[in-house]
């Protein structure tokens, strides 16, 4: 039986939109979830700012501050 190793790969600019949108929404979806696990993959090329906003959204997120909703996307 053969493995398939599938790449989750980040696109630039992801970190502060996701911050952006989580943040002001309130609300993590399911398209956000895949951002966040696409940057803890590719942790070692993140900058110092990335990581600081993902710590960010965990602590929010912990705190209650935010929703974990079933939706792909927040946009309409």
């Amino acid at each position: 039986m053969s493995s398939m190793k599938v790449q989750v790969r980040l696109l630039p600019g992801a970190i502060p939109d996701l911050f952006a949108q989580v943040s002001s929404s309130g609300n993590i979806t399911l398209a956000d979830r895949y951002g966040l696990m696409a940057a803890v993959l590719e942790e070692d090329s993140l900058s110092e700012d990335e990581k600081a906003s993902i710590n960010r959204l965990l602590r929010a997120f912990c705190r209650g501050r935010m929703k974990i909703v079933d939706e792909i996307s927040s946009l309409s």
